[in-house]
């Protein structure tokens, strides 16, 4: 009994001196008049980073991508889309203090809470991802109390970053009694989902940045994500097809459908899932196709520019198959979004709802695809 209470005792101690050693490794900067220390994101984990050689921290594409693609991809790659700063804390209150590149807080049809501000969740007793609170972002640079009663007890956080904005810096402020690790979830250490797309993959129009599709689907099935939605700009270049290529993933979901009538998809399609199946031979790809327009049931040009692309993008699959790719899944466009047209902002991009449909469909089978 002695020998089990010492071993006990010594284990908990190594366990003591372990969390001790990893909080000193985080360091910290005070700002004056507020007694809170702030904790650089860079030097906690950022999921959803898919190259280290960026030229600045928060970008989506590699510094050499720049000139290599089009000149519109590239700005929008500087958005911080899709990525959440990882922790572990013990604390009763969070801050954030993030500074953007635009003043321009939104779009005209999307909420200033999805495209500039931040997002917290926090991992229940279950180990589920619940939300807790949204930063609204004022100016180019916000500094916010987003919670200041949480229970005690050490636990994950996620603060997910603007959709639609460029980051210059974010920064986790804590009580300078608590505690701070950098996050013990197994779950970072996995391949991630590679999502490529358009604005609505991007994540036009999400109220809030964990609402993205990517990120709700990151959430249900326990992996990292990293989206690369262009908004407007997801047309299938080989360009991408190779960058894409170049990260290690679980499964990539391709869908670009939005932004590509069905001449550009006869062009361009069959050659991308062939390049990227050429540079990663037995990583699972997913095609998706277009969302039915929401207004579709009223106005013809809407239901056959839907109707036109997924007939090339099926025959591009038939043809696909055919030759011999294998690990391809395809879904149908009709059942992302429900035929009672109140799930998008303007016909087109999902509001909250419409993402939670999106994901409804394809959390299954992007785990299946992941097996």
């Amino acid at each position: 009994m002695l020998q089990r209470f010492l071993l006990a005792a010594i284990v908990a101690l190594c366990a003591s001196q372990a969390l001790v050693a990893e909080e000193a490794k985080i360091p910290h900067t005070t700002i004056e008049g507020d007694a809170l220390h702030w904790y650089d994101a860079k030097d906690l984990d950022v999921e959803g980073r898919g190259w280290s050689g960026v030229k600045e921290y928060y970008d989506r594409l590699p510094a050499k991508a720049e000139g290599v693609v089009r000149e519109a991809v590239w700005n929008l790659s500087r958005n911080s889309a899709g990525m959440n700063v990882r922790f572990a804390a013990d604390t009763p209150l969070i801050a954030v203090r993030w500074t953007l590149k635009s003043a321009t807080l939104s779009p005209p049809h999307m909420a200033a809470t999805g495209a500039s501000g931040v997002d917290l969740y926090g991992q229940t007793d279950n180990g589920s991802w619940r939300w807790i609170a949204v930063g609204k972002p004022l100016k180019i640079e916000t500094k916010q109390t987003l919670v200041s009663t949480l229970p005690a007890g050490l636990r994950e956080y996620r603060v997910y970053l603007p959709l639609y904005n460029s980051l210059q810096s974010v920064q986790i402020g804590l009580p300078a009694s608590a505690r701070i690790i950098r996050s013990a979830d197994p779950v970072l250490k996995k391949k991630p989902v590679v999502f490529y797309g358009t604005s609505i993959m991007h994540g036009a129009c999400a109220s809030r940045t964990g609402m993205a599709q990517s990120s709700i689907i990151g959430r249900r099935i326990g992996a990292p994500v990293i989206n690369l939605g262009f908004s407007g700009n997801g047309k299938m270049e080989p360009e991408l097809a190779q960058l894409l290529a170049e990260i290690d993933a679980s499964v990539y979901v391709l869908d670009a459908l939005p932004n590509m009538e069905a001449a550009l998809v006869k062009e361009r399609a069959e050659a991308f899932v062939t390049a990227l199946r050429k540079a990663r031979p037995s990583v699972p790809i997913v095609l998706v196709e277009d969302r039915t327009y929401a207004d579709s049931y009223w106005v013809a040009a809407r239901r056959e520019r839907n109707e036109g692309s997924r007939r090339e993008f099926r025959a591009v699959y038939q043809r696909l198959l055919e030759a011999g790719v294998t690990g391809l899944t395809y879904v149908e466009g009709s059942q992302l979004l429900r035929d009672d047209g109140e799930d998008t902002v303007d016909g087109s991009h999902p509001t909250d709802l419409g993402f939670m449909r999106y994901a409804d469909i394809l959390t299954p089978i992007v785990q299946k695809a992941m097996q």
